[in-house]
Parts: C-alpha cells; structure tokens; sequence
C-alpha cells in the first residue's frame, strides 16, 4: 500500500508542480531521478506535458515532446532520435477490453522511430510503430502501423503521401525557461 501511494504520488507531482516549473533543467532531473525516464542528451520536453505512470518512456537524443503533451507509459512508449512530437499530442498505451465482462486492461508499447514527427493533437493508439521519419498530421488519429517515411492525415490516419528526403537534421528546439 505504502509503494503504491508514493508512486502515486510521484505522479502527481510529476503532472501537478513539476511540468509547470519553469526551468527545463529542473525538469529533466526529476523525470530522470525520481520518474526513471531514459531522456537522451539534448532532448526536450517542454511545460504542461503529463505522464500516466513512472518509467516505462525512453526518448533518443536531440528529441522533443512540445508543450501539453499526454503520454501514457504505462504499456512503455519509446521515442527515437531527432523525433518532433507537437503540442498537445496524446499517446495512449493502454485500454480494455470490450469483450471483457470484468473490464479487463489491457497494455501495448508505443514506438515512434528515428525522425518521426508527431502533429498537433495527433493521438496514437496502444501497439502503434511510428517508421523512420514518417510524418502523422494534425489532429489525426493512428490506429495502425505506419511505414517509414510514409505521411498520414485522417481518422483513422491514412496515407496521403510520402517522404523522399534525406533525414539528416539534429533537432535542437530546448529552451532553458520553456
């Protein structure tokens, strides 16, 4: 009982003080410490984003998660490099179970791939791979596996187009007071 109230109320920091202080620096220590995320070097993760429970995220280097952003770690999300994941994006990891008379829950990781980037109020569903350098637009809704360099809008998000640049880009968007 006790390790389940202080975990729950290592979230409640987490998502009640922590992510509306000011200094990114002061952040990142406390969702490295005390949530055990794994933030790679020169990542960001700016004001007002929440977390659904303690470790379970890992983010690669020179990634972002952009003001407001929801992330349910609880069935783990991993995030690559050079990921730009925009404001008030939601990424959901678990549900029930529909045909579960007791209303069962039920857990699937998150994977977004190396310069993946994440739209405006774009939602991404439990068990969903985002490929390499694919693209999900505003306010779309990813309920299926999208391929590399694929680019998807809708909901359900389906393909619009593709990517056929060279990825070779570092982003670098933290700010020390955002």
């Amino acid at each position: 009982m006790f390790r389940e109230n202080l975990c729950n109320f290592r979230i409640y920091l987490a998502n009640c003080i922590v992510n509306q202080v000011p200094s990114h620096g002061f952040r990142l220590m406390f969702y490295r410490r005390i949530m055990q995320f794994n933030i790679g070097k020169g990542s960001a993760v700016h004001l007002a984003c929440r977390f659904d429970a303690k470790s379970n995220f890992t983010m690669g280097r020179h990634s972002v998660l952009n003001r407001g952003c929801r992330i349910d770690t609880r069935g783990g999300v991993r995030v690559g490099e050079n990921v730009s994941v925009s404001e008030d994006v939601v990424i959901l990891t678990a549900s029930h179970d529909p045909q579960s008379s007791s209303f069962a829950g039920r857990h699937a990781e998150v994977t977004v791939d190396d310069y993946a980037w994440i739209g405006t109020r774009a939602m991404l569903l439990p068990g969903v791979h985002v490929g390499r350098g694919a693209v999900v637009a505003a306010g779309s809704v990813v309920t299926r596996n999208v391929a590399p360099m694929m680019i998807v809008a809708g909901t359900p998000a389906r393909e619009i187009g593709r990517r056929h640049c060279e990825l070779k880009y570092h982003i670098d968007y933290r700010r020390s007071w955002h």
